[in-house]
């Protein structure tokens, strides 16, 4: 087995800690790493030549669940259209943009891409429309909530590696529960005093608490940062792939959000990180100018009523929502019914370790399969089950 020398591994380990003592006193030094389960790593972090948060970004990457980012729907779906947006290229837009605002103010790096590269694992097919979906059959089904943050938690420490999962680090889980994007704040100041008990308590509150995810705030600086790159890759994007699709027009944006940001995504985005980094040099919290979150607060309200809850895009809302309702009581009934040769049990279930069935109800295990999906997967179950197959020639 290859390996490296104890000389040059000692080399690299002095390097690796030299470049991090140029880091800003408010970053998380690699040297905080936690993990849950530290005696199943084969090499101990502190004796790693990549340093603790490195290995957590190539462990996401290298997932099954961040192989199927490549067809999951970020905003637009239904379009036949390659130039809009997918999930895999939306976290690799919070990944550089993360990490140009994390090197500007001497952040961890590794940090923010590990986190920035997992926050969006847990979404599910046809984006925040079929989260919301989800969200409402796992309510009915008394199992509690449904939010894609938890989910992304979810998949990587429990169901990742046949439900072993992937033993990431205390920061990366927690930067990747707390990222929620959707919800602007001028000041993102990380809570510094949070625990492994801390976060999985949080953790699982965000399933038996209506809005939990919505309060919670990052451990770390880095975990801030990405919470606010998610809103910088995606506004601007958005607007480009709605002009692209038709639904609007770039002539629709009010002056009082162009007069500050632009209208186009390149200057929105440079805009946005350029002010952050001037507001938040040198500082243990992150904010903007008081002029620039009043025009992202006015842009985030514009792509809410003319992009997200637009009618013209909305109008197959209906028909998405039965078809989450068809194929989760569709899946949960073979599973009840024990139907080994059903799809749930031969491409999902049948690969898990017999704790994961064991422990977990059918209709979370139903949950977790429809949310690892991607679209074109959920739409070829749907027609499979719904829509009757052609015998061909004759009876074979």
């Amino acid at each position: 087995m290859w390996a490296i020398s104890e000389e040059i591994g000692k080399s690299i380990l002095a390097g690796n800690a030299k470049r991090e003592s140029i880091l800003s006193k408010y970053a998380c030094k690699s040297a905080r790493a936690e993990r849950l389960y530290p005696d199943r790593e084969k090499i101990p972090d502190n004796a790693n030549i990549r340093p603790a948060f490195f290995p957590d970004a190539d462990r996401i990457i290298h997932s099954s669940a961040y192989t199927r980012y490549i067809d999951k729907s970020q905003v637009f779906f239904l379009f036949d259209n390659d130039h809009i947006t997918h999930r895999v290229l939306h976290v690799q837009f919070v990944s550089k943009i993360a990490r140009v605002i994390g090197r500007c103010l001497r952040l961890n790096e590794d940090l923010l891409e590990a986190i920035a590269l997992g926050h969006d694992i847990g979404h599910v097919p046809y984006g925040h429309d079929g989260e919301k979906h989800l969200n409402a059959l796992s309510i009915n089904s008394g199992i509690g909530f449904f939010c894609h943050n938890a989910q992304s938690v979810r998949a990587l420490m429990e169901l990742e590696n046949r439900g072993k999962g992937l033993n990431l680090t205390l920061q990366v889980d927690d930067g990747i529960l707390c990222h929620n994007g959707e919800f602007l704040n001028k000041v993102y100041e990380p809570n510094l005093n949070k625990t492994w008990e801390t976060v999985l308590d949080e953790y699982q509150k965000c399933w038996t608490v209506a809005g939990f995810d919505r309060r919670i705030t990052p451990m770390t600086l880095e975990g801030c940062v990405v919470r606010i790159a998610d809103v910088i890759a995606y506004i601007g994007r958005d607007i480009e792939d709605a002009i692209t699709v038709g639904l609007i027009e770039r002539t629709d944006i009010p002056d009082e959000i162009t007069d500050v940001l632009g209208n186009s995504n390149d200057k929105i985005i440079n805009g946005l990180v350029v002010d952050l980094i001037n507001n938040s040099m040198d500082k243990n919290y992150i904010t903007f100018s008081d002029d620039v979150f009043k025009a992202l607060e006015l842009l985030l309200k514009f792509n809410y009523t003319h992009i997200y809850h637009n009618p013209k895009k909305q109008n197959q809302d209906k028909k998405i929502e039965n078809m989450f309702k068809t194929m989760y009581h569709h899946y949960l009934s073979e599973l009840v019914d024990e139907n080994e040769d059903s799809a749930i049990f031969r491409n999902y279930v049948s690969g898990m370790i017999p704790e994961y069935r064991e422990d977990t109800r059918p209709e979370k295990i139903v949950i977790d399969y429809i949310a690892g999906m991607t679209d074109d997967y959920f739409n070829h179950e749907f027609k499979k089950y719904v829509m009757p197959e052609s015998y061909g020639m004759k009876i074979r």
